[in-house]
């Protein structure tokens, strides 16, 4: 399977909430480019979560992923030792991020779209080089 983009929650959330500071750049970004996006479990569920229990926005995501517009990844319990590994390394780390880490690990040529550009850009693959990244600018 092709993966180009890989989305974190906060993109999600921002594009299925007009309220959202976010909300351009993120219908911006996730918007443009080819395929499918893709994420992990725990990331879906972080930002059906965000967006708040059975609202209309989770599931207009949830019908998303039925639609195969948003592929989700399961990647425990084959990839729990890395997740926890990276998750030691790096204080800051919460497991939807690290499942991110290793889900670019897995697809090195796709890009992270995350609005949390401050810990992705200290987090590293293959244990020392830089993610991809698609964040919005903040000043």
């Amino acid at each position: 399977m092709d993966v180009k983009r890989i989305v974190d929650a906060g993109p999600l959330v921002a594009w299925l909430n007009q309220a959202d500071q976010w909300h351009d750049w993120a219908a911006k970004a996730l918007a443009q480019g080819r395929g499918p996006l893709h994420t992990t479990e725990i990331v879906l569920g972080e930002a059906c979560y965000h967006l708040g229990g059975n609202s209309t926005p989770v599931q207009a995501l949830l019908d998303w992923v039925r639609r195969g517009a948003l592929v989700l990844h399961p990647l425990w319990p084959q990839q729990l030792a890395r997740t926890q590994e990276l998750m030691l390394k790096f204080e800051r780390m919460d497991a939807a991020d690290a499942s991110l880490v290793v889900l670019s690990e897995l697809h090195p040529r796709a890009i992270v779209v995350t609005i949390d550009a401050r810990d992705f850009r200290v987090y590293r693959r293959f244990r020392r080089n830089s993610i991809p990244l698609l964040t919005p600018l903040i000043r």
